[in-house]
């Protein structure tokens, strides 16, 4: 009988992207990458700060996501970060609502890169942009809950 390895699974966030923005709806899509680039988010050297995702011409494309990419030649080992675009995959009928939530106002964001099957899936979300005051609103409800959970777990 086969002896089963334990695999780590590679969970990329975009925190801030919960910060900057109301989220609505969220999507699981598939990505086109490059040996490299799989290897880079398999060992979590992705960052999604800073990134979208774009439509063009019915496709989904993750703009300005930085792959920490290891470059490999004989006798030489060199790294570099690669923020080329890439293509999502998703169904049709997500694509043609994701239009329609772009020809409304709504931005897409990615929230999370997850390798928990053989496949690298990106999560994305129609979000709305948050304005200051509803971001300082969040620091301190969040700071209240954080205060509230220390009463309750103190006894007070």
């Amino acid at each position: 009988m086969a002896k089963k390895t334990a695999t780590i699974h590679a969970v990329i966030d975009n925190r801030r992207s919960r910060y900057d923005y109301t989220l609505h709806d969220t999507y699981d899509t598939g990505v086109i990458l490059t040996g490299p680039e799989v290897k880079a988010v398999r060992s979590g050297q992705v960052s999604l700060k800073g990134s979208y995702v774009t439509l063009k011409d019915g496709e989904l494309w993750l703009i300005n996501a930085s792959f920490s990419v290891i470059h490999t030649q004989p006798g030489e080992m060199t790294r570099t970060i690669e923020t080329t675009p890439r293509k999502l995959l998703a169904k049709k009928k997500e694509i043609a609502e994701l239009q329609t939530a772009k020809d409304t106002g709504l931005t897409i964001v990615p929230l999370s890169m997850t390798t928990r099957t053989r496949f690298i899936k990106v999560k994305i979300a129609t979000a709305k942009g948050k304005k200051q005051y509803d971001k300082r609103e969040t620091i301190k409800r969040r700071d209240l809950d954080r205060e509230h959970g220390r009463a309750i777990a103190s006894g007070k």
